[in-house]
């Protein structure tokens, strides 16, 4: 069954008939992984996959990466989508690929993130606060409450509207002024950033260098945040096992979580 989303691949083009490190009598398994991962990680996941095959334990392995919602990528996997390795941006939808016995072992939080709001670099709506986010006729795009990032954004409204300083029904008036909900959190980005709405939550990491330029940021202090976990797991129908781990323990090691940090997100340690 093809994926589909688009799979970047990664790597170097040696022989993908022995991976490296079997033990001797098993069968050889593929030298090739395959990674679902939530659209923000495209990033620093994309670094990784770039990295990792020049270093031994991964030499001559090709890295398939395919990006989307996390919700997606469950649902896939629930299809039957090829892959190895499942990265979900919350661990709600870890929980239903474990619950569905699409996940092999104990799945690892690996990396936490923050919320921001950001604004077209014109912002010709005139957003100074997160307050203008509920003024009449401001576009506001998020994504349906499912995918991660829109789950994080009804909480962190929900604590807004806690509190007396943005008022009752703060996040009503909030979400009514959604005008669209995007596939995923880089879609939303996309949205701001070319000025097609006037205000989006995405995550810290997913303000990039190449974004920053065309978007301004309005922080959310940390009693609004909302609790973002990245959760990994080997999936049960993993094809390379000893790969798939492998990839996680570099993820969780000191090398992959100063990669992590460097791209934005907040790291275990």
């Amino acid at each position: 069954m093809t994926l589909p989303l688009a799979l970047t691949v990664c790597g170097t083009s040696g022989s993908l008939s022995t991976p490296p490190g079997p033990t001797a009598g098993q069968t050889p398994e593929p030298a090739e992984l395959v990674v679902l991962a939530a659209s923000s990680l495209t990033d620093a996941f994309g670094e990784l996959a770039e990295t990792l095959p020049k270093q031994a334990s991964f030499a001559g392995v090709r890295i398939l990466m395919g990006f989307g919602a996390s919700t997606q990528l469950r649902v896939q996997l629930e299809q039957g989508a090829p892959a190895d390795v499942f990265e979900s941006a919350d661990a709600a939808q870890m929980e239903l690929a474990v619950r569905a016995g699409l996940i092999k072992g104990t799945p690892n939080v690996f990396a936490r993130n923050r919320l921001t709001v950001i604004v077209p670099r014109e912002n010709r709506a005139g957003i100074a606060s997160l307050a203008d986010l509920a003024r009449p006729g401001v576009k506001v795009v998020t994504t349906a409450r499912d995918v991660p990032i829109g789950g994080y954004t009804l909480q962190t409204l929900s604590k807004l509207a806690a509190d007396p300083q943005y008022g009752s029904g703060f996040d009503a008036r909030v979400l009514a002024n959604v005008v669209s909900e995007e596939a995923n959190v880089r879609q939303i980005v996309a949205k701001v950033q070319l000025g097609e709405a006037d205000a989006g939550f995405v995550y810290a990491s997913d303000i990039t260098a190449r974004i920053s330029a065309d978007v301004r940021t309005l922080e959310i202090p940390e009693r609004y945040q909302a609790p973002a976990e990245h959760v990994i797991g080997v999936t049960r129908s993993v094809r390379a096992p000893v790969l798939a781990q492998r990839f996680i323990d570099h993820v969780l090691a000191p090398a992959g979580q100063a990669l992590l940090k460097r791209h934005g997100f907040l790291t275990l340690a």
